[in-house]
């Protein structure tokens, strides 16, 4: 049976993983304001801050912070590297979801309680 598939801790933090499939809709090199993904994902600043910082420091977004006339305004655009690692995220998903595994036995335990086996599905189909 081969290892299961990685799944990345940084986006894999309920937070950061709506952070990240929030810019991933985003077509590549867009970005979005601070307030807005504030709004969009209804976090408060301190904590969109801190989750933005984990993903800053992996790489996976970049933060450019300007004016707007006098006023201060940040933006958040999803680096190429961040939207590999949330492909990569999503693929391993996939893949340790599938019913096989990529191809190895199903892992026992894994359905809910109560599901019939696969070999109780193999007696009823006979």
């Amino acid at each position: 049976m081969s290892a299961l598939p990685h799944l990345d801790p940084v986006i894999h933090a309920a937070a950061r993983l709506k952070v990240t499939a929030t810019l991933a809709a985003l077509a590549p090199g867009d970005r979005v304001s601070f307030s807005r993904l504030q709004k969009l994902l209804d976090m408060t600043a301190g904590n969109l801050s801190t989750h933005l910082r984990k993903l800053e420091d992996a790489g996976y977004v970049t933060v450019d912070k300007t004016h707007t006339g006098r006023t201060p305004v940040t933006y958040i655009r999803l680096s190429p590297a961040g939207r590999r690692a949330l492909e990569d995220y999503t693929a391993a998903l996939h893949l340790l979801l599938s019913p096989d595994l990529g191809g190895e036995p199903g892992i026992r335990g894994t359905e809910p309680a109560g599901a019939p086996s696969e070999e109780d599905r193999r007696r009823r189909r006979r």
